[in-house]
């Protein structure tokens, strides 16, 4: 993922928000709060060629990691958000993109990724089933979304193998 890729972006993020079952946020923040909330590695984007009209190739979806706690014993722990533009839904994109942030954060010494996901998400957990995390517990009613409603939240987490 490029800095020029954050129109695309924030447009696919966008358009998760309004499903309802995508995120808690609201709106899509500026660029560098974005980029602040995130690691500076395994950040993935899927190009497709360009649409009509488009000169250029698309964003199709993206995937990024986010640190789960800012103290040192936790360097290897992430949380993983994964967004597939409305367009390009149900074309796999989503597996190619996890399943190429699973690969990178291994290579980055990452040995654990979590994702928290909206119980009424059925596609993102199975996606997640499919790139090898599990569920690890349900975390009732823990956020509202835009209108207020409450929403359980499904823990998912995959590990890296351990050499011990």
């Amino acid at each position: 993922m490029r800095v020029d890729d954050w129109q695309e972006v924030a447009r696919i993020y966008a358009e998760g928000m309004k499903t309802g079952v995508a995120t808690f946020e609201h709106e899509v923040p500026l660029y560098e709060k974005w980029d602040a909330a995130h690691l500076k590695v395994c950040r993935v984007v899927a190009e497709e060629d360009g649409r009509p009209g488009y000169i250029a190739p698309t964003i199709a979806g993206w995937a990024v990691l986010s640190p789960v706690s800012s103290r040192n014993v936790y360097a290897g722990v992430a949380e993983v958000s994964v967004y597939v533009s409305v367009l390009a839904r149900g074309r796999k994109v989503g597996t190619t993109l996890l399943s190429a942030l699973v690969d990178e954060s291994e290579r980055q010494g990452i040995w654990t990724l979590q994702s928290s996901i909206l119980e009424e998400n059925k596609a993102s957990t199975a996606l997640h089933l499919r790139c090898g995390f599990r569920v690890v517990g349900v975390r009732e009613l823990l956020g509202r979304d835009a209108s207020g409603a409450w929403h359980n939240v499904i823990l998912m987490e995959r590990r890296r193998p351990l050499n011990l």
